[in-house]
């Protein structure tokens, strides 16, 4: 991949915001393309699966772009799936959202509603509308300036070298709870609810808030992005430098 652009293609199902997204990569030296093409999707260096609305629908749009099986043969690729809002949630096993809904079952785990969250002045309202902090797994926090390289779990992810607490911007009235807890790769709080805001498995990345819409720190998600492709390193090399 390197000595050109980095190709990502944005998928495009009806119910994502793919031009903030498209932006954002081409701001940072990327090149976009929205397509709901499975031969675009399977060739580009990276894919994007946003998404704003409903589970069930979403999920019926993929299939019926005949969609789902492509976003499986490239999430088990080595090059790298990055879903973001509702597309975080399509990648998980099923959703709760109006009934009970298949995904995709990339990271296997559940899509809950934030149930009865509050906090010290009373009930919060749902959706969780706004700017949070995301941070590293709980047995990580307030240690971040104390990790090595190796030890960081956001090293080699799009979340390299963003500090612990760093406000990214939310909309959302549901969360995944991925089944193994290995997975998570940030968690924020709503209230008196901590729910995993960002998750990688493998060569899968995703986010349940929005870089494209939370400002320099969001773009450096697409930044280092950007560094992962040119870097030609695979999800299995990026583990291998984390265990040395």
């Amino acid at each position: 991949m390197n000595g050109h652009r980095p190709q990502v293609a944005i998928v495009d199902f009806g119910m994502g915001n793919l031009f903030s997204a498209k932006h954002a990569c081409e701001h940072v030296g990327m090149q976009a393309l929205i397509t709901c093409e499975k031969s675009h999707i399977l060739s580009a260096d990276a894919v994007i699966l946003p998404g704003v609305g409903a589970f069930g629908d979403a999920m019926n749009s993929l299939h019926k772009l005949d969609l789902v099986e492509p976003l499986k043969d490239v999430a088990a690729s080595e090059k790298p799936v990055v879903g973001i809002c509702l597309g975080l949630q399509l990648l998980m096993t099923e959703s709760q959202e109006f009934g009970l809904h298949k995904g995709l079952g990339i990271v296997k785990g559940p899509v809950v509603r934030f149930e009865n969250p509050y906090g010290p002045h009373g009930p919060l309202k749902v959706p969780h509308i706004g700017w949070n902090g995301i941070f590293r797994p709980g047995h990580l926090r307030n240690k971040a300036e104390l990790l090595t390289d190796t030890e960081d779990p956001w090293n080699g992810t799009p979340l390299h070298g963003l500090y612990d607490g760093t406000y990214m911007y939310f909309v959302h009235s549901f969360y995944a709870i991925p089944e193994n807890p290995e997975v998570t790769l940030s968690t924020s709080k709503y209230g008196n609810l901590e729910f995993c805001s960002s998750l990688r498995y493998g060569n899968v990345f995703a986010f349940q808030f929005h870089p494209e819409r939370s400002g320099p720190d969001g773009l450096r998600i697409y930044e280092s992005l950007k560094g992962l492709l040119r870097s030609g390193r695979n999800s299995e090399e990026y583990d291998n430098s984390r265990r040395s």
